[in-house]
């Protein structure tokens, strides 16, 4: 089996690299092939299983197959569109200054707080000493 260390995207197909696939079956089910080798919820053991049993399979039981790997890879598509539309402006809309900046205020603010803090605990020690040479 191939490893998969990285899941499969849109520009990072799955492997399928190990799969084990006779001509004939190839020949007599290639659309369906297809579809399994490009499906992204199975791994290799999975997509080879379904090759095995192709040939024994049922035309309805094809048909289903069928079905639920077109409906899998359209709903993909779509994600896919639906995030890319998203992540295009929000690309275009930060330059690298502003995120410098972005990043140097965010970083005043946190040493802002961490004086603070500081302070805050300064204070309480003094106050604990206080207490512990009034005892």
């Amino acid at each position: 089996m191939t490893d998969q260390s990285q899941p499969p995207t849109a520009g990072n197909p799955p492997q399928t690299s190990g799969l084990v696939i006779p001509p004939d079956i190839q020949t007599q089910f290639g659309a369906l092939i297809e579809l399994i080798k490009g499906s992204e919820s199975m791994n290799n053991e999975e997509r080879q299983y379904w090759v095995n049993i192709l040939p024994i399979m049922t035309p309805d039981q094809r048909k289903n197959l069928e079905e639920i790997l077109v409906s899998e890879k359209q709903q993909l598509a779509a994600i896919d569109a639906k995030y890319s539309k998203q992540a295009e402006p929000a690309a275009n809309q930060t330059s690298p200054e502003q995120t410098g900046e972005k990043i140097r205020v965010k970083k005043q603010e946190r040493e802002e707080i961490e004086r603070m803090e500081q302070a805050k605990e300064s204070g309480k020690e003094t106050d604990i000493l206080s207490q512990i040479q009034a005892l």
